[in-house]
């Protein structure tokens, strides 16, 4: 992995299955972990608690992000000191407003003034990050997660919207900007060229790091092999029909 030394940028694993999650961790090239209540539905977790003991248990050393699933902020500011308490290594995931779209903002700041570190997150905009900026405690560690791959998928370029965050964050130097949900492994080097902190990945892509780097003409003819050689094993054959007289 000589060619991926050179990026500065910090690889979360993202996901809800504990044994997904227990391979990844096997892999120094993964600094820590996100969740969220939608990956840990489709993953088929019904005990909430029960299953980020579990994770912890297994990782015990670095950052996992749990996200609060309350809709009222009295009551997510309880789920989030409880998570916080479950480990110091433990990032408490705040959306960035609430379902009736009322911005989180002071709860941010209450939490982090208590020393909590927050991974605020379903960051769409600039305006938000602004706002989830001067909500942060500048003494208190935090991660501000901007969802890039559906910024891209609304058909928007977020590489100048994310180079533009780095640099609101800058006054806020303990807060990492995380581009969330990459669609491609170029993700990972734009998002490290803008100067995120952290960039969350799925298994799929993080197979694909060790192309980082790969000379293209090998490559040209690695997929010209796989075409015949795939050709072969299938046992292809094109026949030339017979003119009538």
């Amino acid at each position: 992995m000589t060619e991926f030394k050179p990026l500065k940028i910090k690889i979360f694993a993202d996901g809800a299955d504990l044994q997904a999650m227990k391979a990844m961790y096997a892999n120094p090239m993964v600094k820590g972990f996100t969740t969220n209540p939608t990956l840990m539905k489709v993953a088929g977790v019904t005990d909430y608690a029960e299953f980020a003991r579990k994770v912890l248990q297994a990782i015990p050393d670095r950052p996992v992000s749990f996200e609060v699933f309350a809709d009222e902020f009295d009551e997510m500011e309880r789920q989030a000191m409880e998570i916080a308490s479950w480990g110091r290594h433990v990032n408490v995931k705040i959306p960035v407003t609430n379902t009736k779209s009322a911005f989180a903002g002071p709860l941010v700041n209450r939490l982090s003034a208590r020393g909590v570190q927050v991974n605020v997150t379903a960051i769409f905009t600039l305006d938000q990050v602004r706002k989830i900026a001067e909500a942060l405690d500048p003494k208190t560690s935090a991660i501000v997660s901007v969802f890039a791959g559906r910024i891209a998928d609304s058909g928007i370029d977020p590489v100048p919207l994310m180079e533009e965050a780095a640099k609101i964050l800058k006054t806020r130097p303990k807060a990492e900007l995380l581009w969330a949900s990459p669609r491609e492994l170029l993700n990972v080097i734009q998002a490290d060229q803008v100067g995120c902190g952290i960039i969350t990945v799925t298994n799929d892509i993080l197979k694909k790091l060790s192309l980082i780097g790969k000379d293209q003409d090998l490559y040209s003819l690695e997929t010209v092999r796989m075409f015949y050689n795939d050709a072969q094993a299938a046992g292809f054959t094109i026949s030339t029909p017979t003119l009538a007289s």
